[in-house]
């Protein structure tokens, strides 16, 4: 049984560690300031990212071609006038819509880096090129007469999710070889009436039933962060390319992937049963976000993120580092004053905030590396004075090197941090089990002994 002075007779190794985890618990305070340190600067970065660029485009959506075209049709209504049932006839103007049969859309995506003071922006401009071809529908079964048609009216309309994303490019929209006249907006309900038309007189030898227009639509693009697109053919194929060695594909539809690809070239194809909407429709059916291929540009190391996390860890930063101190106070024979603790603590705490800014300047494993080395030096030699030894200073820094090194391996494998942490907690509750496996935390032992000598 490990024995105690008089001079611990009020202070038992249990109230020794009531008071470490109750200063634990007073450092969770500043921990929690950290963390809301790192929400407050990683909104300041978004108001940068958004300001940077706002006059680029954002994140683009692009939908269509569609072939559009406008005719009139009659309807008979019952209408009641002074007691009396009258029917009228009126004509209304509808518009046709048609999807094409096939759409081929090609895309190279250039993608850099903007900057504004500390804070930088993924942009891209893209080349889109689509070429198609358009099918005419049986005007007789949609209860269209042909001589209703303003064929000479008809439009090609594309839809982009910001238009100011098309500055500085000069669209072109082809039919049947011949170059459109193009019109700003009055595009599609689903990109809110952004993009741009092509109108023109449609072949008179074309409104029939089955007859068929080639198309092919090129324009550049600007956005940032992400690309979308909003198939509607009825056999739709996209193929991406990009220098960005990081992509991400997300949305309804995912690419055609050899296993172990992650990277461009990326290519998909999807037909209209997939997409579970008619290819001819009177009126314009939206297209929501969920029907869409997006291809990410995002930054992989999103640095606000992995400091958020690193952050999470700190309890157990403090608890492994306490947990030391506490062993060399009642096993060691090292007393370590309360103040102690609390100033490693502070330390502890401030590898956080020294991580978070020196990553907004020298990005994250550079500040990692400088701020670990920072800490460690600081509480190592703070630790040779109070423990009075090197020796037991080089344990704690070695400990705190350890725990620096662990923690950079659980944020670079998130899906597995949750077994390594836990495969720690349990070797550190094991280890510490069987070094205090023969302590009196009450001191009732060393209170007789004391009692009897007196006596």
């Amino acid at each position: 049984m490990i024995k105690f002075s008089s001079s611990s007779k009020r202070t038992t190794p249990g109230r020794k560690l009531a008071m470490t985890i109750l200063l634990g618990l007073l450092l969770s305070i500043p921990l929690f300031a950290t963390y809301l340190l790192v929400y407050d600067r990683e909104s300041q970065s978004q108001v940068a990212r958004t300001s940077i660029v706002e006059g680029w485009g954002g994140p683009q959506r692009i939908a269509g071609p569609f072939l559009v075209i406008p005719f009139s049709r009659v309807v008979t209504r019952d209408a009641v006038e002074s007691g009396r049932t009258v029917r009228r006839t009126d004509r209304e103007d509808k518009l046709l819509f048609v999807a094409p049969t096939r759409s081929a859309i090609r895309t190279r995506i250039d993608a850099e880096r903007r900057h504004r003071s500390i804070y930088e922006a993924v942009v891209y401009r893209s080349r889109v090129q689509i070429a198609g071809q358009f099918r005419l529908p049986d005007f007789a079964t949609l209860n269209i007469p042909p001589d209703s048609l303003r064929l000479a009216d008809a439009e090609i309309r594309v839809g982009i999710g910001n238009a100011k994303g098309l500055a500085g490019s000069r669209p072109a929209i082809r039919v049947d070889g011949r170059t459109l006249p193009l019109i700003p907006g009055a595009s599609l309900a689903t990109t809110s009436g952004s993009g741009f038309t092509g109108r023109g007189p449609i072949a008179a030898g074309v409104g029939v039933a089955n007859a068929a227009l080639m198309f092919d639509v090129a324009f550049d693009l600007r956005g940032s962060d992400e690309l979308s697109f909003l198939p509607s053919a009825e056999q739709t194929s996209i193929d991406a390319i990009s220098a960005w060695p990081h992509p991400s594909f997300t949305g309804a539809f995912l690419p055609n992937r050899t296993p172990g690809a992650s990277a461009f070239p990326a290519n998909w194809q999807i037909g209209n049963l997939a997409l579970n909407r008619p290819v001819v429709t009177i009126g314009e059916q939206e297209m929501g976000a969920d029907e869409a291929v997006t291809i990410g540009l995002l930054d992989p190391i999103n640095l606000y993120s992995q400091v958020n996390r690193a952050t999470k860890y700190g309890f157990m930063f403090i608890g492994f580092t306490f947990l030391a101190l506490l062993m060399f106070d009642i096993i060691g024979g090292a007393p370590v004053p309360g103040v102690a603790y609390l100033l490693i603590g502070a330390g502890l705490v401030l590898f956080f905030i020294l991580l978070l800014a020196l990553a907004e300047v020298i990005g994250f494993l550079g500040a990692y590396l400088v701020a670990s080395l920072a800490v460690v030096a600081l509480i190592s030699s703070y630790s040779a004075a109070i423990l009075h030894s090197w020796r037991r200073a080089g344990v704690v820094a070695a400990l705190l090197a350890g725990l620096y090194a662990v923690l950079y391996v659980l944020l670079s494998l998130e899906a597995y941090s949750l077994l390594i942490g836990s495969g720690m907690l349990f070797a550190a509750l094991a280890g510490v089990m069987y070094a205090t496996r023969r302590i009196d935390w009450g001191g009732v032992a060393a209170s007789d002994e004391e009692d009897a000598a007196l006596g």
